[in-house]
């Protein structure tokens, strides 16, 4: 005899593995009380009839069912998105602010003041002066401006000049020399004599580490027109030296400015002790 272990129903069929109820292995039992078994009726007039055997379905142990597995590319391409567009952002955000920091950075820094050393040639020299302002400047001039006609005002200028044509000498500035010397320079080579052009002037002239300082005096101006000669002396100071010259340097008006067309050059008497 045989029992379902869910309904409790035993079944005397021997061929019978499962309960025909619920599908439940069945047990063998052993049989006690006739009266307890359930028989099937055997008569072909009864309405009763067995149903027909369905084996169970296979049994699979919880966990094991496969789940549908989810796409992953819609977050691979989600994750790609927003790192591009962080990468966007970030450099949205560089291209307002650097711009920024730059312009206040240059805010910040100081402004430095040069000061102009004093033009006065009786000051301290040592070949680093800065050209004095030179009213001959085409900035302020023009090619077909007039020769200026008061005697002071030229004798400013000249002046001016003067002092700027002896810092380029004592620095060797060609630049400068090319612009003081009008084309058709010739001037005195040396005190013993002889011409040198302005081409000559610009190769020969040779830097001077020596001269501290210098002065003009005596200064006289002859004016004709566009053409202007300056005479006087000038001194030369070397630690506890000194030596004085007399000058003579012609200059005509051109281009909107004074330019030398020549130079006279001789030493004076002992002034101090000489170079």
């Amino acid at each position: 005899m045989k029992r379902c272990s869910t309904c409790n129903r035993t079944y005397t069929d021997p061929n019978l593995s499962f309960c025909i109820d619920d599908g439940t292995p069945l047990t063998t039992v052993e049989t006690e009380d006739e009266t307890t078994v359930v028989r099937p009726n055997a008569r072909e007039d009864d309405d009763w009839n067995a149903m027909a055997y369905r084996p169970p379905p296979p049994y699979v142990p919880p966990g094991t069912i496969d789940k549908p597995r989810r796409r992953v590319w819609p977050w691979v391409v989600g994750i790609a998105g927003a790192f591009i567009l962080g990468i966007a952002a970030i450099g949205i955000v560089a291209a307002i602010l650097v711009p920024r920091m730059m312009r206040a950075r240059q805010n910040e820094r100081p402004r430095v003041t040069v000061r102009q050393p004093d033009n006065s040639n009786t000051t301290e020299n040592r070949n680093t002066n800065t050209a004095p302002s030179n009213t001959n400047s085409n900035s302020t001039e023009h090619a077909n401006t007039p020769p200026p006609s008061d005697h002071d005002q030229v004798l400013a200028q000249l002046k001016d000049l003067e002092t700027e044509w002896t810092i380029a000498n004592l620095n060797a500035d060609k630049k400068k020399l090319d612009r003081i010397l009008a084309d058709d320079y010739a001037g005195q080579e040396s005190e013993e004599g002889g011409l040198q052009t302005k081409s000559e002037y610009i190769e020969t002239i040779e830097r001077d580490t020596q001269v501290e300082k210098w002065e003009f005096s005596d200064l006289n101006l002859l004016l004709t027109g566009d053409r202007a000669t300056l005479s006087g002396i000038i001194t030369y100071f070397v630690r506890d030296r000194s030596v004085s010259f007399d000058f003579k340097d012609r200059f005509v008006w051109r281009d909107g400015r004074w330019q030398a067309t020549g130079a006279e050059l001789k030493r004076r008497g002992n002034v101090g002790t000489d170079l």
